[in-house]
């Protein structure tokens, strides 16, 4: 190999490649995942161990941009309301964690005689846990649109924001303690974050969709996969000009693109970069954990990971249960937060310019950071399978049901709700061979009692839908409530199986338009046509004959769909003139047209109506 002092060259590269090949696989195979195998690769391949690779200070720079492509993927995925819902998780849930951890761990420093400004700075670091880390670990297990994969996602966010105040109280306690150099006055600082957020905004709502329109009329494919990493990349740099975390940039961007005709396009375009990158950003953290530093000072260092990754998951753990999680979530939250993450050595680089960390404080600092990290999937594995035994019932240990496995029927159900039981029947009825998936164990062992053999499958899981036949299926029902569920499911089948026909639930009209955008074969608003039945009913009843109603009915069925194709191009807003209101409206178009003309009441109304009359014919005229 070549001289490593020359920089990167392809044996360098070769070296790389091939320690993740070797490494990843054989962890997986143990069930250690994916992280910790590039972790323990870049240790024996690093500087302090094999020395293949001298410099992984260089690798890291270019690798943190898989965390950022990792995060802008994941903004795709979380529309604007979405965020919004998360707020009170986020400001909430996130301060109060990072916040409480935070106390915590800067009074167990304290009481082993670390002065208070190293305490507290020290313990911040540590409490930004890594974002890579936990994202990467909660995709393999395919938990981050979970509920409680939310709430983490909301603590990141929570965190990622923290840097900012967590880098002025640097500034600030440097400045007070007389150790700082001169730098950029607060206001300073905190208007460049403010102006960079503003500008990724503006960029996001008003400039990239027209510039990908441009660019799919007139260029190429190759153009298009170079304005992906533009805006993933070009959000990053702007937020950190401001001062902000990179990986928030990338997120925001992925936020504001959520809605975007563009959004499959992006993501498909940066996924392969983000999951080399991402490898590549763990191969160089474990580099960079200096054995010198931890045979040198080893008491410090196994002493701060030990007592530190305890302390914080005890005060995460807290948290999480005086915020109403269970026992598992709370427990399995807290062996995934309990380590320090990236953040951190932008704190303690800051740390160390302040003249607060000299640069033994920020080796043993930094050492106790990586080795949490190195550690945290192991402690992961471990809680899983030794601690959470009690709480997790085997589906295979329950009786009546089974997991969706070799099924090959001509229709797939997923989701067996109220709304798939009716489906079902005419279907039997007529002797079509069904299978049926679901993930709601008593409901599954209740449908046994009715004489239904129903599965145990997540639909929006790929292997799932292949173990349940969807390759072979004529066509696949839909009928899961929750339409973020149902969107999965019919983006996975469309890239997967574009052969297979989908039949899909709406939940509602904004569902329906995603649906149709999506090219599902059929679609149906789950409340639409048991309302147009009510209401047919109660015309006959209030006196007008069933030729009357089911005219209105039909005409209130064409308007609707003729409302629907509107929207679809011109947003929930379009086609409001044919929705009939009950309250007056600057320009009334009527939903359903008057059968007679409108009569004055008495001689003034008879005047006015004139008057608008010869006022409307006059601007005809004109």
């Amino acid at each position: 190999m070549a001289d490593p002092a020359a920089g990167m060259n392809l044996g360098h590269a070769v070296a790389l490649l091939a320690a993740a090949v070797v490494a990843v696989p054989l962890f997986r195979k143990f069930g250690l995942g994916s992280v910790l195998g590039y972790l323990a690769a870049g240790v024996i391949i690093g500087p302090f161990a094999l020395r293949l690779i001298e410099d992984p200070e260089a690798i890291l720079h270019v690798a943190e941009l898989g965390v950022v492509m990792f995060l802008f993927i994941i903004g795709l995925e979380m529309r604007p309301a979405k965020l919004w819902k998360l707020r009170k998780e986020i400001f909430g849930l996130g301060a109060a964690q990072v916040i409480a951890c935070g106390l915590l761990l800067t009074g167990t420093a304290m009481a082993f005689g670390v002065a208070p400004a190293v305490a507290f700075i020290g313990s911040m670091g540590f409490v930004l846990s890594s974002t890579a880390v936990i994202m990467q670990t909660m995709d393999e297990r395919n938990e981050i649109t979970t509920p409680h994969g939310q709430r983490a996602v909301s603590i990141l966010l929570l965190e990622d924001l923290a840097i900012v105040p967590l880098l002025a109280i640097v500034a600030v306690l440097g400045t007070a303690l007389g150790t700082a150099e001169n730098g950029p006055p607060l206001w300073q600082t905190a208007g460049l974050a403010i102006a960079a957020v503003g500008g990724v905004i503006l960029a996001g709502r008003y400039a990239i969709n027209p510039l990908f329109r441009q660019l799919a009329k007139y260029g190429g494919r190759e153009v298009m996969l170079a304005a992906a990493l533009l805006v993933v990349c070009g959000a990053a740099w702007a937020m950190s000009l401001g001062g902000l975390s990179m990986a928030m940039g990338a997120f925001l961007a992925g936020v504001l693109l959520s809605d975007s005709t563009f959004r499959h396009q992006l993501e498909a375009d940066v996924d392969p970069f983000r999951s080399i990158l991402l490898g590549l950003f763990f191969l160089s953290v474990g580099m960079s954990l200096n054995l010198a530093v931890v045979l040198a000072d080893w008491q410090w260092v196994v002493g701060g990971v030990v007592l530190f990754m305890l302390v914080k998951a005890l005060g995460i753990y807290g948290i999480a249960r005086l915020f109403k999680a269970k026992h598992t979530e709370a427990l399995e939250r807290a062996a995934l937060f309990a380590q320090g993450g990236e953040f951190a050595f932008v704190l303690f680089g800051a740390a160390g310019m302040a003249g607060l960390f000299d640069a033994r404080t920020a080796a043993i600092f930094t050492a106790i950071v990586i080795l949490s990290m190195v550690l945290t999937p192991l402690v992961t594995v471990v809680v899983s399978r030794w601690f959470l035994k009690e709480d997790v019932v085997s589906i295979d240990d329950l009786d009546g049901v089974d997991r969706a496995k070799n099924l090959r029927e001509r229709v797939l159900v997923i989701g067996f709700g109220r709304f798939a039981q009716v489906v079902c029947q005419p279907l039997l009825a007529r002797d079509v061979d069904v299978s049926i998936i679901d993930m709601d164990v008593e409901m599954i062992q209740a449908a046994g009692n009715f004489g239904f053999k129903v599965y145990y499958g997540d639909g929006s899981r790929l292997d799932v839908l292949r173990a349940s036949g969807a390759e072979t299926a004529e066509t696949i029902l839909v009928c899961v409530d929750k339409p973020e569920i149902a969107d999965r499911i019919v983006e996975l089948v469309k890239a997967e199986f574009p052969l297979t026909k989908l039949f899909v639930r709406a939940y509602d009209r904004g569902h329906s338009i995603r649906l149709i955008q999506a090219g599902v074969e059929f679609h149906i608003r789950e409340t639409f046509e048991s309302a147009l039945a009510f209401s047919e009913h109660v015309l006959k009843d209030l006196g007008f004959s069933e030729e009357e109603a089911t005219e209105t009915i039909e005409d209130v069925r064409r308007r609707d769909e003729e409302r629907l194709i509107l929207q679809v191009t011109g947003g929930l807003q379009a086609g409001r003139s044919l929705w009939r209101n009950n309250t007056s409206t600057p320009q009334p178009e009527p939903y359903v047209k008057p059968r007679r003309e409108a009569q004055a009441l008495n001689e003034d109304a008879a005047e006015v109506m004139t008057a608008e009359e010869t006022e409307e014919r006059q601007q005809e005229e004109a």
